[in-house]
């Protein structure tokens, strides 16, 4: 089966779900914030064939979240860390856990808690905030039109908008 590819969508949650969007890539990112980083490593954890595995870190290699590094000079084994752009994806991978920990788990709880390494104190549950710091609902959140729109993306939030009759977000 051949994926459709997002990649022209004027959106950034679209290309950003084109790129890391499917199961075992988030598992892999997940597994990588857990301290893993060799090939065996993610398909003993996984259980993914290794044509999948490695379709998957080619990928996420090629868009800049992982870095492959050779283990040592003169042989063919690699490890995987996460770059920059890899570890911003911090808060989405607990804003995941958080919400199954709430949504499926939450008569048994949570099979891994979040804790802050220094204190030992378990993470806040992640929110939206405003820049001021005020948690949002959803329905105190509008999307609008930003400098990166194209002229069908901004008549799609215009039309968006004038539909709207608040209802929908609570």
């Amino acid at each position: 089966m051949t994926r459709t590819s997002l990649q022209d969508f004027n959106c950034s949650l679209a290309r950003t779900v084109d790129l890391i969007g499917d199961k075992w890539s988030l598992l892999i990112l997940r597994d990588a914030f857990y301290g893993y980083s060799q090939f065996s490593d993610f398909r003993n954890r996984l259980g993914i064939t290794p044509t999948v595995l490695t379709a998957r870190l080619q990928a996420l290699t090629n868009a800049g979240i992982l870095q492959r590094d050779q283990v040592r000079e003169g042989i063919d084994r690699h490890h995987y860390r996460l770059t920059a752009k890899g570890r911003d994806l911090l808060p989405t991978i607990i804003s995941l856990v958080q919400w199954g920990d709430k949504w499926i788990f939450e008569e048994e709880g949570p099979p891994i808690v979040l804790r802050n390494r220094q204190t030992g104190n378990a993470l806040a549950r992640m929110e939206v905030c405003d820049s001021a710091g005020k948690v949002l609902a959803p329905r105190n959140v509008t999307f609008e039109a930003g400098p990166g729109a194209t002229a069908e993306t901004r008549a799609a939030v215009r039309s968006a908008r004038a539909s709207d009759t608040g209802d929908t977000a609570k």
